[in-house]
């Protein structure tokens, strides 16, 4: 028994890596779901059901898009958060829903840093401060003074309150010394529409929604409220070359696990939906829509969630932004 037990123990000491390998990795094993927080047609329904196709084929299991609408993805938020931390549900959330509904929301039913696991950062586009044609400012200066001589008086929209546009505007309003009354409208479309028939005379607005109005003169492009510029409309410079590089303001589509999500799992997810989104079919979609391809880490996107919702939870209480 003992040489028996000799001969043995070399073979298992050879196996043990191999086995500790393969209990530290992680397989889909049914079909996975990709939460989406609102109807289908918008950034994170299009991304969604881009990238589903390839983690089916990278995965080997069914994956399946499901629609979960309302209360500005909070709904979708607290349904993921619920759901076992196995690797086989994702939200595919918009920063509104992980950075400005804890902020203006008394009980959002969600932590977005304690309930979920990054997985990554898949998607952004800058909001950009857009005036109407009619407004005689084409920099960020000109628009200070005329907001200046309106005292008040000028109006700005946005899709909703606590939506990305009115908080960046109301940034850019704090941060320059100057007033203007919101006119929230249920959507961003619905706003660029008021934008373009002079109902109200600036905003903030996702850039890839108004750049073929700003293109067309019906708007005029003022700053991009991002570092960098905005590669579809390269003439219009950023917040920061103005003089203001605290007015941040972008739109974003991230994937988020349930949190206590295994190690393996997240490393997995994270590197097959990344590889998706560098497909070039993929890619050329989305970039061709105005959207940026971020493709981050885990931690990254964790960064990026701890950073804007410190922003914003400061941005709501000093302009008095609550939603019921």
């Amino acid at each position: 028994m003992h040489r028996r037990s000799a001969l043995i123990l070399p073979i298992a000491a050879l196996a043990a890596p191999r086995i500790a390998a393969a209990q530290g990795a992680w397989a889909a094993s049914r079909t996975i779901t990709l939460v989406v927080p609102f109807a289908a047609g918008g950034p994170n329904d299009i991304v969604a059901r881009l990238v589903a196709p390839h983690l089916q084929q990278a995965l080997g299991q069914t994956v399946v898009v499901e629609n979960r609408p309302g209360a500005t993805g909070a709904i979708a938020a607290r349904h993921v958060a619920a759901l076992p931390p196995d690797g086989h549900a994702l939200i595919v959330a918009a920063s509104g829903t992980m950075t400005i509904n804890p902020a203006v929301m008394q009980r959002p039913g969600y932590d977005p840093e304690k309930d979920f696991a990054p997985v990554t950062l898949a998607m952004s586009v800058p909001n950009m401060l857009v005036v109407h044609k009619d407004v005689p400012a084409r920099t960020v200066a000109e628009t200070i003074e005329w907001l200046k001589r309106e005292d008040g008086r000028a109006s700005y929209s946005s899709g909703g309150v606590g939506s990305t546009e009115q908080l960046g505007m109301e940034l850019f309003l704090r941060a320059t010394g100057t007033q203007a009354t919101h006119v929230p409208f249920p959507g961003g479309a619905p706003a660029v529409t008021a934008m373009i028939q002079g109902t109200v005379q600036c905003s903030i607005l996702n850039a890839a929604t108004v750049r073929p109005h700003v293109a067309s003169g019906a708007l005029r492009g003022i700053a991009i409220a991002m570092p960098r510029r905005f590669a579809p409309l390269p003439d219009v410079p950023t917040m920061t070359e103005a003089g203001f590089p605290q007015v941040v303001s972008a739109s974003w589509s991230a994937f988020l696990a349930p949190a206590a999500t295994p190690a393996p799992a997240i490393a997995r997810l994270h590197e097959t939906i990344t590889a998706a989104l560098r497909q070039p079919e993929v890619t050329q979609r989305l970039t061709a829509a105005g959207f940026t391809i971020d493709a981050s880490t885990p931690e990254e996107l964790g960064r990026t969630i701890s950073t804007e919702l410190a922003r914003w939870k400061r941005v709501v209480a000093e302009a008095g932004i609550q939603m019921n």
